[in-house]
């Protein structure tokens, strides 16, 4: 079977699960995979009554609802495009997404309508109620079928937005193809089950977010929804409904991880997942602690345009907590020297992805898509279209790889290129600091000057962690300044908002 054969139209996951097994739980009331089946049928029949173009695109601007779930499903049954935006995210950030990828309708909430009827107006879209178009799910009516087995899977699906830390956010074009085999990869090397319960805490907008509903429900397990406020709330939630497999990215791994953790919330934790960011040494003890060795602790590295990338199996992690393992199924993933030839083991080198999951490219941005997307080395065995991440990273004997850092991150100092991840971890290593960022400032003598940015655990010792790095890291990688902050500005997706702290870098 190939790749393609294996994709399947991404509504058809409902079909996955057992009828009576249960799918989703939100708020008080569960449903099972007959009863999920048939609310996305019935919200793409009243999408459809709307009469929107074939292909046309339809936002969600919603916190982690039932609707925010059933929408990537009803709106490709409907013959329709999802844009899902972040409910983080603001009314201009809102606005650039309607306009740039042509949305014809928004679904949003009649709390949040008055914050967009100027939007709307502006960017010529329908307002869709949330609460009329969950009622309409409890009337009898017109139920769509799951769109035919031999549907092109290459057709577009979605369009993610990237949490634009690093200038407006770009439209990542998904097909059913990506978002199904993507589905499968992860319930393969998860070993996700109908008995899992998933806690889906991440942006549903978030390509880590939205595969985590998906995954679970390719392996026919639960999902509930949880829009936390505080990291007690992640926990009770753990506990109330025997959760066993739980994402996060490492600002919040960190926060939880600064937690008590009752016994009885972590009895059922079968897995752990991080992406958005690498997990350090001490992290992974801290967490090893709390949830014991019966608990897979799962680090991974991901793309929005190719979805995710890596893994390591989780029986490696506490002897190489620091690497991004080995390609997902479905991922063939390369180490580009310089030269254009495969990079050796321990040489440095450009990671591409190439296969099925390469997504379509940047919706209406031929520019960027050429900068991003293109065709993939020689000695590749997929060919094609290859994603060249801008990532640097290298090859152990074994196959391992590490994250060296982003070529546009590195920083430039007394002639040397520095990873920052490399000052970061060193920082947390101290047990002086809960989170490092290291960023570069423009130096006259040296070129850029390292200013590195702290959360203390317990009181600030810039002196114990001046000692500490300078037994740890050579000269030219000392910070010539330290920022202490009570806490880090996050993006969106809650990952580190590394463009909030530049602006923050003292002059």
């Amino acid at each position: 079977m190939t790749d393609n054969q294996a994709a399947f139209p991404i509504d058809h996951l409902p079909l996955c699960g057992v009828a009576d097994a249960v799918a989703l739980r939100i708020k008080e009331r569960s449903y099972n995979y007959q009863e999920l089946n048939h609310r996305i049928g019935r919200l793409a029949a009243t999408l459809a009554t709307h009469d929107f173009t074939k292909g046309g695109r339809v936002a969600t601007w919603l916190p982690k609802t039932e609707l925010a779930c059933l929408m990537p499903l009803a709106a490709v049954r409907a013959g329709l495009v999802h844009v899902p935006i972040n409910p983080l995210l603001k009314a201009a950030q809102v606005q650039h997404i309607l306009a740039d990828s042509g949305a014809k309708a928004l679904v949003t909430s009649a709390t949040r309508k008055a914050q967009i009827d100027a939007i709307a107006s502006a960017a010529d879209v329908i307002l869709l109620d949330e609460a009329q178009l969950l009622g309409a799910l409890d009337l009898t009516g017109e139920v769509l079928p799951p769109l035919p087995a031999d549907f092109d899977t290459d057709t577009l699906a979605a369009i993610l937005y990237t949490s634009g830390s690093t200038g407006r956010p770009k439209g990542v074009m998904l097909s059913h193809a990506n978002l199904s085999l993507g589905a499968i990869s992860v319930a393969q090397y998860l070993h996700l089950d109908a008995s899992d319960i998933a806690l889906a805490v991440l942006p549903l907008s978030f390509d880590y977010g939205q595969n985590q509903l998906l995954s679970t429900w390719q392996a026919g397990g639960c999902v509930v929804p949880l829009d936390y406020l505080a990291p007690r709330d992640v926990i009770k939630a753990c506990l109330r409904h025997g959760v066993t497999t739980l994402a996060a990215v490492p600002p919040l791994w960190v926060q939880l991880a600064e937690q008590a953790w009752p016994e009885e919330a972590t009895a059922t934790m079968r897995r752990l997942t991080n992406s958005g960011g690498a997990l350090t040494p001490t992290l992974v003890k801290t967490l090893r602690r709390i949830f014991g060795t019966g608990t897979d602790i799962y680090a991974m590295y991901g793309l929005t345009e190719a979805f995710r990338s890596t893994f390591l199996d989780p029986a490696l992690i506490d002897g190489n907590p620091t690497s991004m393992g080995k390609g997902i199924p479905f991922a063939e993933i390369m180490v580009v020297a310089k030269n254009g030839n495969e990079a050796k083991p321990g040489e440095h080198g450009e990671l591409v992805h190439a296969g099925p999951l390469v997504a379509q490219g940047y919706w209406r941005d031929a520019e960027r898509t050429a900068e991003r997307f293109k065709p993939a080395p020689d000695f590749s065995f997929h060919g094609g279209m290859a994603v060249w991440s801008g990532d640097t990273v290298w090859r152990d004997k074994d196959g391992l790889l590490y994250f060296v850092g982003r070529d546009d991150a590195m920083i430039k100092t007394s002639g040397n290129r520095v990873s920052p991840t490399e000052v970061e971890e060193a920082a947390i290593e101290s047990g002086l600091v809960a989170e490092a960022c290291a960023l570069g400032r423009k130096d006259e003598r040296l070129g850029e000057a390292i200013i590195l940015f702290v959360r203390a655990i317990g009181e600030d010792d810039e002196a114990g962690l001046a000692a500490h790095l300078k037994a740890a890291l050579p000269n030219f990688m000392q910070p010539a300044a330290y920022v202490w902050l009570e806490a880090f500005p996050k993006n969106a997706n809650g990952k580190l908002d590394r463009g909030g702290l530049k602006d923050m870098v003292p002059q």
